[in-house]
């Protein structure tokens, strides 16, 4: 498993200080237990959990400021945490130090209807966000599934299932408030749609994971809800024509909201785990936005496309109770997954490519499981080229381990031969940090200035991305 370089040494005595120092000031909200340190290392990736060595639940972006001066005097390593749901290890704390929870951070500051944006704290959901909307006409559009925060979608570049209409969390945000490494507060933009004013400080910091700065407040784009929308359900006879009416649609310019694919493994745990009736078959899931009349007119020309590529029949869901309960069975394939092994552990990674070698991709994905004997149901947000896989396995047998990591290496250069990255969504955390160079080459030494600049001391997120 990949180790990263610690954090500058603190100095002695300096933990204990601080730990007493938080303790005295936030009370309660301050938590040096086995069981909350462990929770806050806890994610759901394979990589060992790395506790912090005490837990503080801040409420205010001052507050955050405060934790991070202190930490900073005494060369304490900072790591933030939301909803701890990343996949690569991004929360553990390999070199000790100060989790600040940033969940109670829940306040909607401002919504601006007119101007379709609003101003939140990193520790609002999604789904908190689009309950206060309901009544406006308005919704935030990005879903990776995960009832993340704000603030973590931001600091890992989130994606989801609306990505090929709505864009990423980079297209959505439009100002950033975070604190950097010496406790100073930061903004990085405005409200304005545009602007060509400096440095770009908002997506320096989007995807960064937490080691240039931690990110308490966001301006986030709205849309409107649409007038109509479709979910369609369709099998195929093969995945190859599954990814080709993907790559069709998309060069047609279709104007879908959500296209994902679920293979035939994918969809027999999703019947099992909530309650479907799907052929067990490769499947997309779609959805379409607009106008009744255009809507209609996109799903027949979905149809033809499906037709020449063996898909079909559709499934048609109108109501918005059976679109919701579709999509919640898309977003509980982690839990279905997982029902497939009982007792098993799960290795989760994702690689995304130009959607002109997704099929190519995903076949010989496929034949790599087959061949290594795997049980690894995929799906994928195939509108944009990115594929997710949940490996199951013992992770007690470390010849099951080892030909894991070996398969999830050959995974990730095969998306790379391909013009593709290492991760579409998952970030690099302490997982992939080993496949970043192969990617970026010397880009990384750019990278690593860029840190050592913001953070002399490395003391925020210490252990992600990159070796120091």
């Amino acid at each position: 498993m990949t180790q990263a370089a610690p954090a500058a040494p603190m100095s002695e005595g300096g933990l204990s200080d601080v730990m007493s120092a938080l303790s005295g000031q936030f009370g309660d909200r301050f938590a040096a237990g086995e069981a909350m340190r462990e929770q806050h290392g806890h994610t759901l990736s394979w990589i060992p959990n790395e506790p912090p060595s005490a837990v503080v639940f801040a409420e205010s972006t001052q507050e955050v400021s405060e934790i991070v001066k202190l930490c900073a005097s005494q060369r304490v390593p900072v790591i933030p945490f939301g909803a701890g749901s990343s996949l690569e290890g991004q929360l553990n704390a390999p070199s000790g130090g100060i989790c600040i929870d940033l969940s109670r951070m829940t306040k909607i500051i401002e919504v601006h209807a007119d101007d379709l944006d609003c101003v939140v704290e990193a520790g609002v959901t999604r789904q908190q966000l689009n309950e206060h909307l309901r009544d406006t006409g308005l919704f935030f559009p990005v879903d990776p599934g995960a009832e993340s925060t704000f603030g973590g979608m931001a600091a890992t570049r989130a994606s989801g299932t609306n990505a090929v209409r709505y864009g990423t969390m980079a297209d959505n945000v439009l100002n950033l408030t975070a604190v950097m490494a010496n406790g100073d507060i930061i903004k990085t933009g405005t409200r304005a749609r545009k602007t060509a004013a400096g440095y770009d400080l908002t997506h320096l910091l989007m995807g960064s994971e937490g080691t240039l700065g931690i990110i308490t407040e966001l301006t986030t784009r709205l849309y409107g809800i649409p007038e109509s929308a479709v979910v369609a359900v369709c099998p195929f006879e093969t995945l190859e024509g599954a990814c080709n009416t993907t790559i069709t649609a998309i060069q047609l310019g279709l104007g879908m909201a959500r296209i994902e694919l679920l293979d035939a493994l994918q969809v027999k745990a999703c019947n099992q785990y909530s309650k479907l009736d799907l052929p067990e078959l490769p499947t997309l899931f779609l959805e379409f936005h607009g106008s009744p009349a255009a809507t209609r007119e996109q799903v027949e020309t979905l149809r033809e496309i499906t037709e020449g590529e063996g898909g079909g029949p559709f499934e048609w869901a109108e109501r918005e109770e059976d679109r919701n309960r579709l999509w919640k069975a898309r977003h509980d394939v982690y839990w279905a997954s997982r029902g497939l092994g009982p007792g098993l552990d799960a290795v989760i990674t994702d690689v995304c490519v130009p959607i002109s070698r997704l099929a190519e991709c995903v076949n010989e994905t496929h034949e790599d499981i087959a061949r290594s004997g795997f049980v690894a149901p995929l799906v994928g947000h195939v509108g944009d080229g990115n594929f997710h896989l949940l490996v199951l396995v013992d992770m007690k047998n470390v010849k099951q381990v080892n030909e894991v990591e070996a398969f999830v290496d050959r995974l990730v250069k095969r998306a790379q031969h391909m013009e593709g990255t290492c991760t579409g969504e998952h970030g690099i955390g302490q997982g992939k940090m080993k496949h970043l160079r192969a990617e970026y080459g010397s880009g990384i030494e750019v990278m690593a200035a860029i840190k050592r600049s913001l953070d002399p001391h490395n003391i925020l997120n210490p252990g992600k991305i990159f070796e120091l």
